[in-house]
């Protein structure tokens, strides 16, 4: 099991790299987000929350376990659900989210096999919000301006973030001197 980074982490608003080889470390790796996500009891887990760069991200839904490399997905239909959201790397917080209700992805496993996966609701949910993990974005990015405000006042508050990346810089300190 691999720590967790948390909100605030500059990994976690970084695009990850395109996975390259499908090799012995990146089995390692899906090994590890899995033991990690089952540990954290979530649902998803992206490679870049425990502090890896790369395109990947695992999921156990409804009793499924898998993982995507590279994920491409795209919404299937037009149909939204706006509904309760949370992150491991934003523990102990939840606010309603909206996502496509199904979604397809593509993408390869851990043996540079193609995978396509079609979910719905918690499966698309997941898929999504990992995927977005990969381009950096946090769900909290997605939510609308008055409950993003909100979320971020009381994350603010929140002993364990790292709020820098949120917060705008402090105004210089100009010290003036005496003479």
């Amino acid at each position: 099991m691999t720590p967790i980074r948390l909100f605030g982490d500059p990994v976690l608003t970084t695009p990850a790299a395109p996975v390259v080889d499908f090799d012995r470390e990146l089995r390692g790796l899906v090994g590890d987000l899995t033991e990690t996500m089952f540990a954290a009891g979530g649902a998803g887990l992206a490679a870049p929350q425990i502090g890896v760069g790369l395109r990947v991200f695992t999921w156990y839904v409804d009793g499924e376990v898998g993982h995507l490399v590279n994920p491409d997905v795209a919404a299937v239909g037009e149909e939204t659900e706006e509904g309760p959201e949370g992150c491991l790397s934003i523990p102990g917080y939840r606010w309603d989210c909206r996502r496509h209700l199904h979604v397809v992805a593509t993408g390869w496993n851990m043996h540079g096999d193609p995978v396509r996966v079609e979910g719905s609701e918690l499966l698309a949910r997941a898929i999504q919000h990992e995927t977005d993990h990969l381009d950096g974005v946090l769900f909290v990015d997605r939510l609308d301006p008055d409950a993003r405000a909100a979320a971020l006042a009381e994350l603010e508050a929140a002993e364990w973030t790292g709020m820098a990346a949120y917060l705008p810089a402090p105004p210089p300190v100009v010290k003036v001197s005496p003479h």
